[in-house]
């Protein structure tokens, strides 16, 4: 009998216990429900998704090179005489570089001038004799055929004047060759043949380089090259501004220097093998700040996608299947929507798929927001820019502020779960 009324009394006092627990169950749930009434709407930038055309900032990777760059070569043997330059130094069209012997080929010159003198004055007697001739043949003096051979004479004179004028031409480009001048102006390489050496045709003497302006040639991606042919319309290529930057080198203010340029040529097929197009762009380039075979980035001002939905790249976020944005629905209620991405223009993220235009879209920070969150709606002014900025300089300062709270919170929370599992250990040893 008393053991039947120790199990009576323990049913009771776990009877009682879960009734217990269900009432505080019952009167936290609508505290908890209040609390969540109580929160206020979330407020954060919110835009309505309409078609646009959004401008690319885009860069290209590529190789610098001086298209008038030119190779100096002998074009006559002979001794290497002199040499008028400095290696390295600046030279201008038409200065003089090399001596290659000149007297030798002078001396040709006057012989091919005597040789066109003796030739014109055997000419003229010729052109004489011809003259006389024909007088005669008119007074029945001389023969027919003498008169013919007076003119053949006088031909063949003809003739070798001819022959002595072009060897005199001849002997004056040998001569000129025997100076090498600059063909364009530019910067000098070191001397390739020293002075006293046999030259030929061929040899090489050195190379100059133009540095301004200098040539930059790229690849285009063929999507970016059609939107850029469509962009042109009729226009010429060249009002397409062109932004050369050197990546690794800092200038005055620490970021990368920049040279503008204009976009000279884009090409009309595009490659098989890369689905690229071929373009190249000019930059000016005084003082011969880059160099060719730099490698460069290049940018094309004003390059965009026509007609396209995007939203601040702020506005992504990550969820269970993917990349998502919030939309709101009747009720300024946040909804997570999985989105397919295109391109980054900028602050600017392409939206290919997921979204339709006149959605309204959380384009703010999405700290505390998650799906169901109510969302008091904010202007976007639509300067994507200053939208990431501005979250950016919120999250360090949140961030910064909130590291020690956050450590005293998970103390917290350690101590208590510590407390709870004492609690509990307590409870079991006096029920056993």
């Amino acid at each position: 009998m008393k053991m039947f009324f120790r199990h009576g009394r323990t049913n009771l006092l776990v009877f009682a216990a879960a009734l217990l627990l269900a009432a505080c169950g019952q009167e936290q749930a609508p505290q908890q429900a209040a609390g969540n009434q109580e929160q206020p709407p979330h407020p954060v930038e919110v835009t309505t998704i309409a078609r646009q055309d959004i401008p690319l900032d885009k860069t290209y990777p590529s190789l610098l090179r001086s298209d008038k760059e030119v190779i100096l070569v002998a074009r006559v043997t002979g001794f290497l005489e002199q040499r008028r330059f400095e290696p390295g130094q600046l030279v201008e069209e038409g200065q003089n570089l090399y001596t290659i012997e000149p007297d030798l080929y002078q001396a040709v010159v006057n012989q091919r001038e005597a040789d066109l003198q003796s030739a014109r004055a055997e000419l003229a007697r010729a052109q004489r004799d011809a003259e006389r001739f024909e007088r005669l043949l008119s007074q029945n003096s001389v023969s027919r055929q003498q008169y013919d051979q007076a003119l053949a004479d006088m031909r063949v004179a003809q003739a070798r004047v001819a022959q002595a004028e072009a060897a005199l031409a001849s002997a004056q480009i040998d001569l000129d060759y025997a100076e090498v001048t600059a063909p364009v102006s530019g910067r000098i390489s070191l001397s390739r043949v020293n002075v006293g050496n046999l030259v030929n045709p061929g040899t090489e003497l050195a190379i100059i380089t133009p540095l301004d302006p200098i040539e930059v040639r790229f690849q285009l991606p063929q999507e970016d090259a059609f939107a850029l042919r469509r962009q042109l319309g009729e226009e010429s290529v060249e009002t397409i501004t062109a932004v050369l930057r050197v990546p690794g080198e800092e200038g005055s203010e620490g970021e990368s220097p920049t040279l503008e340029g204009r976009l000279e040529f884009l090409g009309s097929r595009v490659d098989e093998a890369t689905s690229t197009v071929q373009a190249s762009a000019t930059f000016a380039n005084p003082g011969g700040r880059v160099l060719p075979g730099q490698f460069v980035q290049v940018s094309l001002k004003g390059l965009k996608r026509f007609n396209v939905l995007a939203v601040p790249e702020i506005a992504i976020g990550q969820g269970l299947m993917g990349p998502q944005v919030f939309v709101l629905d009747e009720q300024n209620v946040a909804r997570a929507r999985t989105v397919e991405l295109g391109e980054v223009a900028g602050p600017w993220q392409i939206i290919r798929g997921g979204l339709e235009a006149g959605e309204r879209v959380v384009v703010g920070n999405l700290a505390g927001i998650e799906p169901g969150t109510a969302i008091d709606p904010q202007p976007f002014n639509g300067d994507a820019q200053a939208l990431m900025e501005r979250a950016m300089q919120t999250g360090k300062r949140q961030q910064s502020a909130g590291a020690p709270k956050s450590a005293d919170a998970q103390r917290g929370q350690a101590d208590t779960a510590s407390g709870a599992e004492a609690a509990s250990d307590k409870a079991d040893g006096g029920d056993s």
